[in-house]
């Protein structure tokens, strides 16, 4: 099976890239579209959609909620797939940005990046609930 993601920025596949293959089978092939920002995946999903040739392939699109409401975001990017032809693909929306899932499990970040003293922050009340870090990109 052939896993292809569609991703607004180059973080969410450094992302995926550490994690996917912690728990996925090793027979699943995994791609990546990275566009330069949602404007950009937003012009060209479709046409990139179309002219994707290999087989057998399930597409995941992976776009950040940002300030947008997120079911008037993923009914739009549902409506593009399925005018590509692509009516099966999977739309994720990240609330608010990807780097929420980072204040998620600090201590995990902190050995994954061999940083000191991140742990001790997961215990603050501004970072217990990540979805409500106005702008996580700049926060960390």
């Amino acid at each position: 099976m052939n896993l292809a993601f569609f991703l607004e920025e180059l973080s969410a596949r450094e992302m995926l890239k550490g994690l996917l293959p912690r728990i996925l089978p090793s027979q699943v092939t995994v791609q990546y579209v990275v566009f330069e920002g949602k404007q950009d995946l937003d012009r060209n999903l479709v046409r990139r959609l179309q002219g994707w040739r290999k087989p057998d392939t399930a597409f995941i699109v992976l776009q950040d909620q940002d300030a947008a409401d997120c079911e008037v975001l993923k009914q739009r990017l549902r409506g593009k797939c399925v005018e590509a032809g692509q009516s099966t693909a999977v739309v994720r929306i990240v609330c608010r940005e990807l780097e929420s899932w980072y204040f998620g499990d600090l201590p995990a970040v902190e050995q994954g990046l061999k940083l000191n003293n991140l742990r001790h922050h997961a215990d603050k009340a501004k970072y217990r609930v990540p979805d409500s870090i106005h702008s996580p990109s700049l926060e960390l």
